[in-house]
């Protein structure tokens, strides 16, 4: 009763409103040291919820709709970052099953077999063979861990340390600390250039995240341009479609990316562009800075409830 008291309120209040979800990866089974991902059981849930109570649409269907003000009430559209694999063997199946539409924006540089950054060290960290890490890569002491929880302390405590390093230095300082710790890479995370192509031809929208997920206000101008158009062309090649939609890495204006980069991305032929600002996004939105969202709540009521407090601006 509850959750059709708030679907009818949302029918009140949301129209021409739209929230855009985010995610990143959908796994199998919860990971240990990335304890934010939904699983595959958590996921279901959500999306079943997006289905009976909202209005699910394909994002680049919903962003034509609110620009010419018809954008029905209670729209959700739902997106991913980066490029996973497990966007195509555990989400996609459930999207499928469902009849819910998605978009997956790639980073391209990461298909061919080499992990993000922040993967590599959170795998690291997560290397139960290795308790005691060598991190002079970091100019820090060896660092201690005994369980789970000292591990995801650690491992989350390093990524700032790293992340508005330019990234090919990211590259270098996780190359070191694999070196220094004497270990393995995990196997391969992200989808191959022609996973990305079935995801494709499966119904879901390809979109453009850069090549290598750097911080854009790092990069300079024509770095900027490069690796906003580039990674839009090479999806372009595998996937043999358009390519009109883009995510900022990180994706909070100012403080990830700036003007320079919202000019490149509508150079470059987008038709709309997604940050990682919370909030909905109206007929008098950004094209190229549109908002996201996603609730973090475990209970189905509180995620309802908060989707609806997003759509009323609360």
């Amino acid at each position: 009763m509850i959750h059709w008291c708030l679907k009818q309120l949302g029918q009140l209040t949301s129209k021409n409103k739209l929230s855009i979800l985010i995610y990143h990866q959908v796994v199998a089974e919860k990971d240990p040291m990335r304890p934010s991902e939904p699983d595959a059981a958590e996921f279901r849930w959500q999306m079943q919820l997006i289905r009976d109570y909202f209005n699910p649409l394909p994002l680049a269907e919903a962003v034509t709709m609110l620009k010419q003000g018809q954008l029905p009430a209670n729209s959700v559209c739902v997106t991913f970052d980066d490029g996973y694999l497990n966007n195509l063997t555990v989400a996609q199946p459930i999207l499928q099953e469902l009849g819910i539409p998605a978009t997956v924006y790639v980073a391209t540089g990461f298909s061919h077999g080499c992990n993000m950054w922040n993967d590599r060290l959170i795998d690291l960290i997560g290397n139960q063979q290795i308790t005691e890490f060598n991190l002079a890569a970091l100019d820090l002491p060896v660092a201690k861990v005994s369980d789970w929880a000292s591990r995801r302390e650690l491992a989350y405590s390093l990524i700032p340390k790293i992340k508005y390093q330019d990234y090919q230095q990211r590259s270098t300082i996780i190359d070191q600390l694999y070196a220094d710790n004497q270990t393995s890479e995990a196997k391969p995370k992200m989808m191959t250039p022609e996973q990305v192509k079935q995801l494709s031809e499966l119904g879901i929208e390809i979109g453009a995240h850069t090549v290598d997920h750097p911080i854009l206000k790092s990069q300079t101008l024509a770095e900027q341009t490069r690796q906003i158009s580039e990674s839009k062309q090479t999806l372009e090649s595998w996937i043999n479609k358009p390519v009109t939609g883009f995510a900022y890495p990180n994706g909070k204006p100012d403080n990830d990316y700036t003007s320079e980069a919202v000019v490149a991305v509508a150079a470059a032929g987008f038709d709309y562009g997604v940050s990682t600002q919370w909030g909905i996004s109206t007929p008098q939105a950004k094209w190229c800075e549109l908002n996201r969202f996603t609730p973090w709540d475990k209970s189905h009521l509180k995620f309802h409830l908060r989707l609806v407090k997003n759509k009323l601006g609360l």
